[in-house]
């Protein structure tokens, strides 16, 4: 695969927190545009949009109003069962919804992490006769085995998207075994991204 451009981490945009960073809706919104213009520039223009699930879904319905394309296609790749921890391997639960065959196709998630739920999918798409296919992602780990055509940041953290905030706190709390105390939750993500009022809000929820 053609490699993308590699911007560097905007100082700005680093955490304080060791282990998690937690990027703002707008945060996410500046990275989709970034990336457009990544694609753009490269004069890759897709047939269809893949947004792998579940993270890939919420980036790729931005890409697909970015770069004007309504083919929007989704496929359901399972992977990870806590923070850090993996099963043996990704199996696709759902295959790609749309026809692909002799199509250019761009695969949209929000991480590229271990790499090997992305290498599955490109392997899915090339399967079923996808002409051609690059992949973008709003973050690239270090140690993942799969380097996305295009990405906008990197980071070693565990990233709390917007969209899973409360998935991320509840697995925080049951990891931290706090007993419900939102304090110990504040006190492990401080300098995340994430306020303290917000997460009160959402563990207050998880009841």
């Amino acid at each position: 695969m053609e490699l993308g451009f590699v911007p560097s981490q905007a100082p700005w945009f680093d955490s304080l927190n060791r282990k998690y960073v937690a990027p703002s809706w707008d945060d996410v919104y500046d990275m989709m545009i970034e990336l457009a213009r990544q694609i753009k520039g490269s004069g890759y223009s897709p047939e269809v949009i893949v947004g792998v699930s579940r993270g890939g879904w919420p980036p790729a319905r931005v890409m697909s109003d970015l770069l004007e394309n309504p083919n929007l296609a989704n496929m359901k790749v399972e992977f990870y069962t806590n923070i850090g921890a993996t099963a043996k391997r990704p199996k696709i639960t759902q295959p790609v919804t749309s026809e692909v065959a002799g199509k250019r196709v761009l695969v949209v998630d929000d991480v590229a992490d271990s790499g090997h739920s992305l290498r599955v999918t490109v392997k899915h798409l090339g399967r079923k006769g996808a002409r051609e296919i690059r992949v973008c992602t709003l973050y690239l780990k270090p140690k993942s085995i799969f380097k996305p055509n295009h990405y906008a940041r990197t980071t070693s953290k565990w990233i709390i998207f917007p969209w899973e905030r409360l998935e991320a706190i509840r697995l925080i709390k049951r990891n931290l075994k706090s007993g419900g105390n939102p304090r110990v939750v504040i006190r492990e993500l401080k300098g995340s991204g994430l306020s303290a009022s917000l997460i009160r809000r959402l563990a207050a929820l998880d009841r």
